[in-house]
């Protein structure tokens, strides 16, 4: 299959580069005081469509959350980073990394507490499915592993479609 042409050529990962910094509040925690997992959840959203707005240069909606892995909590008074960036592009859909820490606003330490992966489209003014016009450049070996491991999830999530999940 040959490669496909982009119109407006490559950009790299880092042109898609987000980072979000959010302070954990009362109103978002949980029954055991940590930070509720829906808020996080909300905030990867926005910062994951950052980021692919960046790359494809217009609208997106979420198509997809494929992974989304609570590794650390995080507590009141943290101070959470967001760092997302596209790892993906497809026809119409981009797959963003998200990863969220937890920062020690003492010594700038981040402590690795959520990753996550998420699908978006690249929608027109109507909302519907539209090419992204740029293609991603890889350059580096981290980047091509991230690329090919997001062709696996590609797979999986179309085996899962398939099996009616």
């Amino acid at each position: 299959m040959a490669e496909r042409t982009y119109p407006k050529g490559k950009k790299s990962i880092s042109d898609s580069l987000t980072e979000s910094i959010k302070s954990v509040r009362y109103e978002d925690i949980n029954g055991v005081n940590r930070l509720f997992g829906g808020r996080l959840m909300e905030w990867i959203d926005e910062t994951a469509g950052i980021a692919a707005r960046r790359h494809c240069g217009g609208d997106v909606t979420t198509a997809c959350v494929d992974q989304l892995t609570f590794k650390h909590p995080a507590f009141l008074n943290d101070v959470v980073v967001i760092v997302a960036a596209v790892t993906y592009v497809g026809h119409t859909s981009m797959e963003v990394r998200v990863d969220s820490y937890a920062e020690d606003v003492h010594t700038g330490e981040r402590r690795l507490i959520n990753v996550a992966y998420l699908t978006e489209v690249c929608v027109d003014e109507k909302g519907k499915p539209t090419p992204v016009e740029y293609g991603l450049s890889l350059e580096t070996d981290e980047e091509r592993r991230e690329y090919q491991d997001a062709l696996k999830r590609i797979i999986f999530r179309k085996t899962r479609a398939a099996e009616g999940f």
